[in-house]
């Protein structure tokens, strides 16, 4: 079960806001490389900015959607081994990394 099966009430993960000393994250324009992509995890779609744990190759990389009044911006980071994405997801969270 995924955080998106859950009943109405359930709002997801919300990022820790940015903490100090945090650092940026060398977001990249999103470019077709799989045609299939995972979501593995995801912040709460109550807000802006919504973050996407993803795969694909066996490669993970953050999604990052901005939602605006004119449309959806959609950025990623590099692909990376799994162990190195899930450190990255993890500061992402945690306000360490935006």
């Amino acid at each position: 079960m995924s955080p998106r099966d859950l009943p109405g009430p359930y709002h997801g993960i919300h990022p820790a806001p940015p903490q100090t000393g945090w650092e940026k994250v060398a977001w990249q324009e999103c470019l077709p490389r799989a045609t299939r992509i995972r979501v593995h995890e995801h912040t709460c779609e109550c807000k802006k900015i919504v973050y996407e744990l993803c795969q694909a190759g066996g490669l993970l990389f953050v999604r990052r959607l901005y939602r605006a009044s004119d449309g959806t911006a959609v950025l990623e980071t590099e692909w990376l081994r799994p162990a190195l994405a899930r450190q990255l997801w993890m500061r992402i969270l945690l306000g360490q990394m935006r």
